[in-house]
């Protein structure tokens, strides 16, 4: 079983910076591509980033990118969101994702989503 925990969210104001963290644990969590998901109020879950399981390769959403750094640390488990320049339209409920299998590089699969999800940590940005 995989468990993901998110931390670092809160209450910032439009500009400002916050980092999420994404706890694993379960499996080998280095053989895995890893993203980040959101939603927003009364809208569908999207997708932000992802990063592939060595950290070589990353992907982002349009409405992130240049603002929104995934990275991992294989060594202690964890991926991570920097997210710079936030946004009110950022506001949302931010997800950590793992993928359910190695495989080779697709960003674009993940789209759809991912197979493994942790609970979700607030991201909330005022004007």
């Amino acid at each position: 079983q995989v468990q993901l925990v998110e931390s670092g969210g809160g209450l910032v104001q439009a500009g400002d910076s916050l980092r999420l963290s994404c706890a694993a644990s379960g499996r080998t969590f280095s053989s895995y591509a890893m993203g980040w998901f959101r939603q927003a109020p009364g809208k569908e879950r999207e997708f932000v980033a992802a990063i592939s399981w060595s950290g070589g390769n990353t992907y982002y959403a349009d409405s992130v990118k240049g603002r929104f750094t995934i990275s991992r640390d294989n060594a202690k488990n964890t991926v991570y969101l920097q997210m710079n320049s936030l946004k009110p339209e950022d506001t949302a409920v931010y997800y950590c994702a793992a993928d359910g299998a190695v495989r080779p590089w697709d960003p674009k699969r993940y789209y759809s989503g991912m197979e493994y999800w942790g609970k979700g940590t607030l991201v909330t940005v005022s004007p």
